[in-house]
């Protein structure tokens, strides 16, 4: 045989070797290259998912963030505005019912009504708990008293009122609270 006839025959091999498809060229190559293919796949699928998990989560977080700001923005405000109050509901414990001040009296008396209604247009609601059960979250007890006649635990009289924002307490209300003295036996 010549060197032409070789040289044919060989590149002819090369030929069919080449006619294969890329896929079975790869399958060929390495055999467990397409199980490792799919294995990058599904943990970059995995991995995927967590990441946009994560951004759900974030997302959440910072809406609620924002909603939070808008409710308890007014807080420190609110705060101040208590101090308000409280110096008006003052004034009118402190002012005689007389003719001479009725006038006055009744101006202190709609300022503080107005006052009141504002804040509670921004959800800031006076807690009042005169005659009800002791409530430590909403309640703090200045003094006890014993009182026979009164349930142990009832607040018995109001030092200064308590309010909330939007169900968050601002200031717990000052009181009283009764100790529920000792029984006295009539019967002896």
């Amino acid at each position: 045989m010549s060197d032409e006839q070789k040289v044919q025959e060989e590149s002819a091999e090369q030929v069919e070797v080449t006619a294969e498809t890329p896929e079975e060229a790869v399958a060929a190559a390495e055999p467990d290259a397409l199980a490792r293919a799919e294995e990058e796949i599904a943990s970059l699928k995995d991995q995927l998912i967590r990441i946009q998990a994560e951004m759900q989560n974030v997302r959440r977080r910072a809406e609620m963030d924002v909603e939070k700001a808008h409710k308890f923005g007014l807080e420190k405000f609110a705060n101040e505005m208590l101090n308000v109050v409280d110096n008006l509901e003052r004034g009118l414990a402190a002012a005689p019912d007389e003719e001479a001040t009725k006038a006055i009296r009744e101006g202190i008396e709609m300022t503080l009504s107005v006052l009141i209604s504002s804040l509670g247009r921004f959800s800031v609601e006076q807690i009042n708990p005169e005659g009800e059960g002791f409530n430590p979250e909403l309640h703090q007890a200045v003094t006890m008293i014993e009182n026979p006649d009164v349930a142990p635990n009832t607040v018995l009289a109001v030092m200064q009122k308590g309010y909330t924002l939007h169900g968050r307490l601002l200031r717990p209300a000052m009181v009283v609270v009764s100790k529920g003295g000792s029984q006295i036996d009539e019967s002896a």
